[in-house]
């Protein structure tokens, strides 16, 4: 156990980023109700999350994280959760055919319902009001009943979070997932983008493998890998009250997790020495991320690891890297070369969405579809230069057919981006830029295998 850590120590940190509620009552009362409720996620499910990081921290598996910038109460439905499902199953695909390297599958689903902010309060038509926290918090409606944060939010957020799950595991377990459902995942409005092709050019080949592989009388009934899959879920464990709520002791072990779900991270607003949060994680067995930007010091990383990971465990730290698609190759580099030197047995995963946001002169945020594959092919470049495995990529992402970042073949112009502009907080990749960048990715994966291969030779 983490040296005089408990579960509510965080309070004595300095907290940013969480609400300030009205009514202390109203919100031990709901700590005390979810306190009560089943874990979302079990101690197991996260250590196997973990062994999986480890071999992606080795070199020999890649992640891929995806889902909702921010979930919400009113577009809660089976079919968006099934979309996006599949969009990760299609792009998990082209990343395994392509590399031949397992893919660790993991979900921004089942809980991403906070978000940080930039500003405390939101100013429109000279009225100010408190700013949008995620609906876990307080509503996105600029009216000032709805910005209140209301504790009761954590109760509805938890119980959409079951439900995510369940549909979650049983699409994983219950013959959804299987191998040679792999034509039947492509979207239909997918149809006329030219990667859908390419998608059943794979598809068609893993189709014939498979045939070979019945032949020879190997089927999901002798190897069940083959109806099913592993799916994990992560979110930013930004909102403390209800995440110490959810924290559990293994009976197994001894040990707490997290048990919102099977990854926590924390954001780059809140990663500081002293932080609530980072007490708050430095205790939990989960597998953790840590978003790494600009401002980031090799040496102030150094410390945040030995807080974090002081046994230096594979695959509980993951750094996911958000730097924008022009600083990327200036600033990685000094963090894989201090973490290289300490021997730090770390995933590094790239997130290209997050400093890549611009203001379209409509007004939209949005991201552009060249920037996020400049910061992909900038992180990989650095990855082969220093000897180190790009090992992941963490996207906003969703199987709806929206119009959010521009770009992409598909093209989504800057004059479109109001078609479909669904999002509660920042632009996502569609359908179809999320298979363009799993196809693109795949090069580089490609790439970086045959580097490995000569240098070994």
């Amino acid at each position: 156990m983490a040296h005089n850590w408990t579960p509510d120590s965080w309070k004595q940190a300095e907290a940013r980023q969480l609400p300030t509620y009205s009514d202390p009552v109203a919100l031990a009362a709901a700590e005390a109700e979810l306190g009560h409720y089943p874990p979302l996620v079990f101690a197991g499910e996260a250590r196997d999350l973990t062994s999986s990081l480890a071999e992606v921290a080795a070199g020999k598996a890649f992640l891929l994280q995806g889902g909702d910038c921010a979930e919400s109460f009113a577009e809660f439905h089976p079919n968006y959760i099934r979309d996006t499902f599949r969009v990760i199953l299609q792009m998990a695909v082209v990343l395994t055919y392509a590399s031949k390297l397992p893919i660790v599958k993991l979900g921004r689903m089942a809980g991403q319902f906070a978000k940080p902010r930039s500003t405390d309060m939101e100013e429109i038509g000279g009225v100010s009001l408190p700013s949008y926290r995620g609906d876990i918090i307080n509503d996105i409606g600029f009216e000032a009943t709805a910005r209140e944060p209301d504790p009761q939010r954590m109760i509805r957020a938890y119980s959409q979070s079951a439900a995510t799950l369940n549909l979650l595991r049983a699409f994983a377990q219950g013959g959804y997932a299987n191998l040679h459902q792999v034509h039947a995942w492509t979207l239909d409005f997918m149809g006329r983008s030219p990667w859908a092709a390419q998608y059943q050019d794979v598809a068609n080949r893993i189709g014939e493998a498979l045939d070979f592989m019945a032949a020879c009388g190997i089927n999901p009934e002798t190897v069940p890998q083959l109806k099913g899959t592993q799916f994990f879920t992560s979110h930013e464990a930004l909102l403390l009250p209800y995440e110490q709520a959810l924290t559990r002791q293994d009976s197994l072990t001894g040990d707490y997790y997290g048990l919102s779900a099977h990854f926590l991270w924390i954001g780059d607003r809140t990663r500081f020495e002293g932080s609530s949060h980072v007490e708050f994680l430095r205790g939990i067995h989960n597998p953790i991320g840590i978003k790494c930007g600009p401002t980031l010091e090799p040496d102030a990383l150094l410390r945040m690891l030995d807080t974090l990971d002081p046994a230096r465990i594979p695959g509980r730290i993951t750094l996911i890297t958000r730097y924008g698609h022009d600083k990327i190759e200036k600033h990685l580099p000094t963090l894989v070369r201090a973490i290289q030197r300490e021997g730090r047995p770390v995933v590094w995963s790239c997130d290209p969405m997050h400093g890549n946001v611009v203001k379209a002169a409509s007004g939209y945020k949005t991201r552009p579809f060249d920037r996020i594959l400049a910061e992909v092919r900038g992180f990989f470049a650095v990855h082969r230069a220093e000897g180190t495995h790009g090992g992941g990529i963490h996207a906003e992402m969703t199987g709806q057919n929206v119009t959010e970042c521009t770009g992409g073949a598909i093209d989504v112009t800057e004059q479109s981006l109001g078609d479909r502009y669904h999002t509660h907080c920042d632009p996502r990749l569609n359908a179809g830029q999320s298979i363009e960048l799993a196809f693109l990715l795949a090069e580089m994966l490609n790439d970086e295998m045959r580097l490995r291969e000569r240098d070994a030779a």
